[in-house]
């Protein structure tokens, strides 16, 4: 799981890495398996709705310190186009597809949607004549 801050604590739980840090914002690896952020997940759950449970954005980040940034959308889309490459290119979703998978929306429509989206990003961004 990843966060994306502003800022940060200026010392991280051992489940939580800094990946990349920049003037724009300060990605944030978790280890979500990592049993002390489990723990801190049992903590900090609420009932959202009767009989769901779940753990806020902001409790989390309050209790790690972070003030959670809000990244560009067009680098939100790159990553989101370098993930589905890699799962398109993983051997487990190929095994997969070789075993029948047939979803009715597959990898390239999802690819297809984040480049409309891409694209009207870029239309909305030029200057009208």
């Amino acid at each position: 799981m990843k966060l994306y801050a502003k800022t940060i604590a200026q010392t991280l739980p051992d489940w939580a890495t800094v990946v990349t840090q920049n003037t724009d914002f300060i990605e944030v690896e978790i280890n979500d398996e990592h049993p002390n952020f489990q723990s801190l997940l049992e903590e900090l759950a609420t009932e959202i709705e009767p009989g769901t449970f779940g753990v806020k954005a902001k409790d989390l980040c309050s209790r790690l310190g972070i003030e959670i940034s809000n990244p560009n959308l067009y680098y939100l889309l790159e990553q989101a186009q370098a993930l589905i490459c890699e799962i398109a290119a993983h051997s487990q979703y190929k095994e997969l597809l070789e075993k029948g998978y047939q979803p009715d929306l597959n990898i390239a429509d999802a690819q297809t949607a984040l480049t409309y989206l891409q694209w009207e990003l870029e239309r909305n961004q030029q200057p009208s004549d």
